[in-house]
């Protein structure tokens, strides 16, 4: 599910969204005059392209965040689910209009007129309140055993998998990396985050706080959506396999700006990034779950295992290549001369 999540999502406005919501593969250029500078591409959707000052914040807000749902889980929860709902109702309506469009090119063309929305496309009023309902439908029935179904293409997802994997796709859609200089940043800061919250907080708090905030302790009974949950079908102990939503869009950034780069150097799919680094991700993946087999079921920080997947590939590959210059630096306004690859002379 990760996996394909990161792949659709970078594959999604090539290969999916209709062609006036294509963008130039160029529009990577990081701003130094803010945190992450906002662009509107010509068909009106909202670009953010993170820096160097964004990552770093990014980081220290998710640990604040973090914190505050450590002690005061069961007065946010409810407040994460309703946000939740929001969201991937957003996410998913965002994702049925675009493959709509896709299909049917012409069925975004009727518009109307409402009070304070202003001109609204009749698909958009009509898709909306199915995502609605479908969210609701969740948040009413999450805990019953029917909520456990095929409801994805991907294979037999929950509710709240459908929902999770629209708001991801939606996020990697709007958020992107400028280069691998913002990645290194963002990546390193993110993995030192998970191995001090799921390694290290335990001496300090006597438990994991990552951990405690993902199995939903001291929330009434209520588990946290942010996290793709599945059960362990033929595990006679029961219990849910978990993966947090930011080890999937933290990586997900990187092998999505991997994709971008690829498509505007004109890199086939060998002596490319994308392939490789979505190889990377499952490898990081497999190696988690080999940790948590040999900690004895011990909760892993995924990020320890993606992260060296991952962004130390791209940087391992972009050195053997002599392209290691150019994508530290990809999208700046002087040009930046590649180094030459090993054994040129």
């Amino acid at each position: 599910m990760a996996v394909g999540t990161i792949v659709c999502a970078s594959l999604w406005s090539e290969f999916i969204a209709s062609k006036q919501d294509h963008e130039s593969n160029d529009q990577l250029t990081p701003k130094v005059s803010s945190a992450a500078e906002t662009v509107r591409n010509d068909s009106s959707k909202v670009i953010i392209h993170m820096n160097a000052w964004a990552a770093v914040v990014f980081v220290i807000v998710a640990s604040v965040l973090l914190m505050l749902l450590y002690f005061f889980m069961s007065a946010f929860i409810w407040l994460l689910i309703v946000l939740f709902c929001i969201g991937g109702t957003e996410g998913m309506h965002a994702c049925l209009v675009t493959v709509i469009l896709r299909i049917f090119k012409n069925s975004g063309n009727k518009k109307v007129n409402l009070p304070c929305l202003g001109e609204v496309t009749v698909l958009s009023m009509g898709v909306l309140p199915f995502c609605l309902a479908f969210a609701i439908f969740w948040a009413a029935n999450q805990h019953v055993s029917y909520a456990w179904f095929g409801q994805d293409v991907l294979g037999s997802f929950s509710l709240l998998h459908f929902l999770g994997i629209c708001l991801m796709i939606s996020a990697l859609q709007t958020t992107r990396l400028p280069n691998i200089k913002v990645a290194s940043i963002l990546l390193s800061c993110a993995f030192v985050y998970d191995i001090f919250w799921v390694f290290v907080s335990p001496l300090i708090f006597n438990k994991s706080v990552m951990a405690a905030v993902a199995q939903g302790d001291n929330s009434g009974g209520e588990a946290i959506p942010m996290l793709l949950r599945i059960p362990r079908f033929f595990d006679p102990w029961g219990g849910y396999d978990m993966i947090g939503f930011g080890d999937i869009i933290l990586p997900g950034l990187l092998v999505a700006f991997a994709f971008r780069y690829d498509r505007s150097s004109k890199k086939g799919i060998l002596n490319g990034y994308f392939l490789w680094l979505t190889i990377g991700y499952d490898v990081g993946l497999i190696l988690t779950d080999v940790g948590l087999y040999l900690m004895d079921g011990l909760g892993q920080p995924a990020l320890l295992y993606l992260v060296p997947c991952t962004l130390g590939l791209i940087v391992i590959l972009g050195w053997v290549r002599g392209e290691l210059k150019h994508l530290w630096n990809y999208g700046s306004s002087a040009p930046v001369s590649r180094d030459p690859p090993l054994g040129e002379v």
